[in-house]
């Protein structure tokens, strides 16, 4: 009898963390094809091609585009989920989230915008182009006619007079 030790597919990437541990503060920028988890602070930008984890006493300052998110921590800053974004209990985001699918535990506080989004318009979000749907048509400066009112004028009455057959009685 001979075991199999091969390294199956599913499990790819599982030592390929990119982590900021708790009491470590870091800022940049953090671009990775893999899974990343923060539990210290960072300020910056965050880059993953797979899944963030902002762990329950981490602090981020910055925006994070990924493809899943699962968030504990305080986050201060705006969001793109190709995927599925998780608020859990402890989490407290302020910034606006441009995500996918949106799942929210009891007692998760967030303050700000949520934009539902397909995964073209997160690829056009996050390539610098601006979505179709966002497109609004240039429009030409309308002419507005200079106003004949002049003040101490008898050929044009004020916008706010009342003439004199109105039904108000006279103070």
């Amino acid at each position: 009898m001979s075991a199999n030790y091969q390294r199956s597919d599913d499990n790819q990437g599982v030592n390929e963390v990119s982590r900021i541990s708790a009491g470590s503060t870091v800022k940049g920028e953090i671009t990775s094809p893999y899974n990343v988890r923060i539990d210290g602070n960072f300020e910056g930008k965050i880059i993953s091609e797979a899944k963030v984890v902002v762990g329950e006493k981490a602090v981020i300052k910055g925006d994070i585009i990924c493809n899943n998110a699962d968030l504990w921590g305080n986050i201060e800053g705006d969001l793109y989920v190709k995927d599925t974004l998780s608020l859990k209990e402890t989490c407290v985001m302020t910034g606006d989230l441009h995500i996918r699918r949106l799942s929210v535990e009891l007692d998760a506080k967030f303050d700000g915008n949520c934009k539902m989004i397909t995964e073209d318009e997160f690829n056009q979000l996050t390539k610098g182009e601006q979505p179709a749907m966002f497109d609004v048509p240039e429009q030409e400066a309308e002419s507005v006619p200079e106003d004949s009112f002049t003040v101490g004028s008898s050929e044009s009455a004020s916008p706010f007079s009342i003439s004199g057959n109105s039904d108000f009685p006279e103070a």
